[in-house]
């Protein structure tokens, strides 16, 4: 049974920035509204986090409120992101690698060393956004049939696993999907250069000054990233389902309570896919926590 945590911060306690932190041409109350959205993601952080360390990972329960965390913290990632604008890279993928890192450092942090999450995330974001530049990776071209030919070969290869409790052959695949063996390796070695391999967590002690201060600010000049860039670059490693899902939440922008009424499955299903699609994600770009 989902329980829907409201969160209130009383003004009193919550941090204020400084006042150069508010951009000059927006009004005062705009301003304080940025603060208040940035306080409450840091309480909704601890509050999250506390809730994390007392389930069992692996849970459905443990992946919704890991998943949340990632949601709630992609401010970061975004903030981040926004240092880099000079270099010639589009700013989706920049992210995209950011809130890879967002993801480690979530599944690295402990709260019972008192060091709040966006102090101690920080530098595994940027870390991993500097080695992206310094490593120069750039994913390679693959034809749209190729893509399309590669989700179904995921799809079968993960159906064929689970019939056979085996990893299938490429001669039982390409018989699955009624393609030639040559086509299937071909299509696994497109997969194989479609993404980044240099994606290890680092830890570059770069910090951003008045971070915990801008956390939640929103930036319009970068309206519209969020998942949709992470979705957008790495959906073909997911199986049918979870991409039809994740591009109804990223893409279309449903919430899970309109895409369980879409796909006519409970909420709490929807949340574990999407959990677990992005472990999946996670997983397929060898991040080591």
């Amino acid at each position: 049974m989902d329980h829907e945590v409201e969160l209130t911060v009383p003004a009193s306690t919550a941090p204020q920035a400084p006042p150069h932190d508010a951009p000059q041409d927006t009004p005062a109350g705009d301003a304080a509204a940025r603060r208040s959205r940035g306080a409450d993601t840091r309480a909704l952080t601890q509050v999250l986090f506390a809730e994390l360390k007392e389930l069992q990972p692996g849970t459905p329960e443990h992946d919704r409120v890991r998943a949340a965390l990632i949601e709630a913290n992609l401010p970061l990632v975004r903030y981040a992101a926004a240092r880099f604008r000079s270099r010639n890279e589009p700013m989706e993928d920049v992210v995209q690698v950011g809130t890879i890192g967002l993801i480690n450092a979530i599944d690295r942090f402990d709260p019972d060393r008192g060091v709040q999450f966006p102090t101690f995330a920080m530098p595994t974001v940027v870390g991993e956004i500097k080695r992206y530049f310094r490593d120069n990776v750039r994913t390679v071209h693959v034809p749209r049939r190729l893509h399309e030919l590669w989700v179904q070969v995921n799809s079968a290869t993960e159906d064929l696993t689970t019939a056979f409790g085996r990893s299938p052959t490429t001669a039982e695949i390409a018989e699955r999907l009624r393609i030639s063996e040559d086509e299937v390796l071909s299509c696994i070695e497109a997969g194989r250069s479609y993404h980044a391999t240099s994606l290890e967590a680092a830890q570059e002690g770069d910090g951003l000054p008045g971070l915990l201060d801008r956390l939640g600010y929103e930036d319009p000049a970068l309206d519209g990233v969020e998942h949709r860039d992470l979705v957008r670059h790495l959906l073909v490693q997911l199986p049918e389902r979870e991409q039809r899902i994740l591009l109804l939440r990223y893409y279309s922008n449903l919430t899970q309570s309109q895409i369980s009424a879409e796909l006519g499955v409970s909420q709490m299903h929807v949340s574990r896919l999407l959990a677990r699609s992005f472990q999946r994600l996670r997983s397929a770009n060898r991040i080591d926590a």
